[in-house]
């Protein structure tokens, strides 16, 4: 992973070399503050990853990988405020530490940066880059309204949950893919073959992330177990509780997401408890080893170094098998 941790220095240094020292400074320090909080930054990484792959240079990547960072976290700040979080990473969310009004002109700001970094790439596939970029964007927001539309649903399918994060979080890394390929100059199929192994690796990871906040080890996972319980968030899990529970188990558990509840810990338990009477934990894993499975063939078929593509099935490999 020495290659990976390379990338990050790179991506760390062009992120602090941007100037946000500008005025007025409530619509930049919260810019600043958001992009220094840190994170994976998986997306930049594999930016660079996938370019390097098909031999290009990554510093015709670099702007574009940047880009790709501050528009996911534009996605954070305003998801944020969708979802009432205090936290993030450990610290205040933006809109808690300023305010919402602040935060939603802060991530619009950071929007326009991200699409200027992207422009910034001067290369003669941009026109290309620019337009898997606006369409991701798109599918990002898509994803979220899938997100909250299916709060107020209660007949929601596990093929449209898959949908959901497929637009919500996959998207995002095959295109930080498929970019730094497009910048290598990849050919349309190789381009193709390293979206679709992003896709499905994504989906792997958000499923993962899923099965953490029921059965991680919270001392790793850095949050409380059960959050997505409390907040009565229809995932895999839940969904694939519904579809094995028997009658009586079933109407418990839309019972249990249908309210507050009064103890949140209990709440959790009897949750829990379903889960395991109906194998959710294994059924899950067994989901996630089918997209992963799915990414591995086709990192497979690309046209590239072994030792390269073994990098990249790595890293996928860590993501799925990460406990944090």
């Amino acid at each position: 992973m020495e290659n990976f941790n390379n990338y990050l220095k790179i991506i760390n240094e062009a992120i602090a070399g941007i100037d946000l020292k500008q005025q007025p400074q409530n619509l930049y320090l919260p810019i600043a503050y958001s992009l220094g909080m840190g994170g994976k930054r998986l997306r930049p990484v594999l930016t660079l990853a996938a370019c390097d792959l098909f031999g290009g240079d990554i510093k015709n990547a670099l702007n574009a990988a940047v880009g790709l960072e501050i528009f996911h976290n534009f996605t954070l700040v305003h998801d944020d405020i969708m979802d009432a979080a205090p936290l993030r990473r450990g610290e205040k969310t933006v809109y808690k530490k300023w305010d919402s009004n602040v935060a939603i002109l802060s991530g619009d700001t950071m929007f326009a940066i991200a699409l200027q970094q992207i422009t910034n790439t001067g290369h003669p596939k941009l026109k290309d880059v620019l337009q898997v970029f606006i369409q991701t964007a798109i599918e990002v927001c898509e994803g979220q309204q899938f997100d909250m539309d299916f709060e107020n649903r209660s007949d929601v399918s596990i093929s449209e949950y898959l949908e959901m994060i497929r637009l919500k979080t996959a998207v995002l890394l095959g295109a930080s893919l498929k970019i730094g390929a497009l910048l290598a100059n990849a050919g349309e199929d190789q381009t193709r073959l390293i979206y679709d192994f992003g896709i499905n690796a994504g989906i792997a990871f958000q499923l993962k992330d899923d099965w953490l906040d029921a059965f991680g080890d919270e001392a790793k996972f850095g949050k409380s177990i059960g959050g997505d319980i409390v907040a009565n968030k229809k995932t895999f899990l839940y969904l694939k509780c519904l579809e094995l529970a028997n009658p009586t188990d079933r109407e418990l558990l839309i019972q249990l997401f249908g309210s507050s509840h009064s103890s949140k810990h209990n709440k959790v338990d009897q949750v829990l408890d379903l889960f395991e009477k109906y194998r959710i934990k294994e059924a899950t894993i067994q989901e996630m080893e089918k997209f992963f499975g799915m990414s591995i063939r086709s990192i497979n078929q690309v046209d590239a170094p072994v030792e390269k593509k073994n990098m990249l099935s790595g890293f996928a490999e860590m993501l799925y098998k990460r406990d944090k």
